[in-house]
């Protein structure tokens, strides 16, 4: 059973930092890619990063290159977003998501391919 359990949000100033966790579970990190969405208040949930643990190869949203970065521990199975620089337009929950449906590989475009596995969610606020 895949399970992703998601934590580290809350809230920072704008210009500081958070790192999330997502902790995995019931499948194999090699064997598919996984990633962050994120979903604002009254706005569609949008892709933010991915990474295939096997290729090597990561990607990011336009709006958050340069400032946010995606990693894996596959000794602990868990996998984290660096979020520096932080702004206002940020804050939304963030979503862990597994492409156990899809394949090792990130989806050139985040939000077309829609992942299989997903976690419950963690707030990250922005604001002074």
């Amino acid at each position: 059973q895949v399970q992703l359990v998601e934590s580290g949000g809350g809230l920072v100033q704008p210009g500081g930092s958070l790192r999330l966790s997502c902790a995995t579970s019931g499948f194999i990190l090699d064997y598919y890619a996984i990633g962050w969405f994120r979903q604002a208040p009254g706005k569609e949930r949008e892709g933010v990063s991915c990474i295939s643990s096997s290729a090597g190869i990561t990607e990011y949203a336009d709006f958050v290159k340069g400032r946010f970065t995606i990693s894996v521990d596959k000794a602990k199975k868990t996998m984290y977003l660096q979020m520096n620089s932080l702004k206002p337009e940020d804050t939304a929950v963030y979503y862990c998501a597994a492409y156990t449906g899809w394949g090792y590989l990130c989806p050139q475009d985040l939000n077309e391919i829609e992942p299989a596995s997903w976690g419950q969610g963690t707030q990250v606020t922005v604001s002074s």
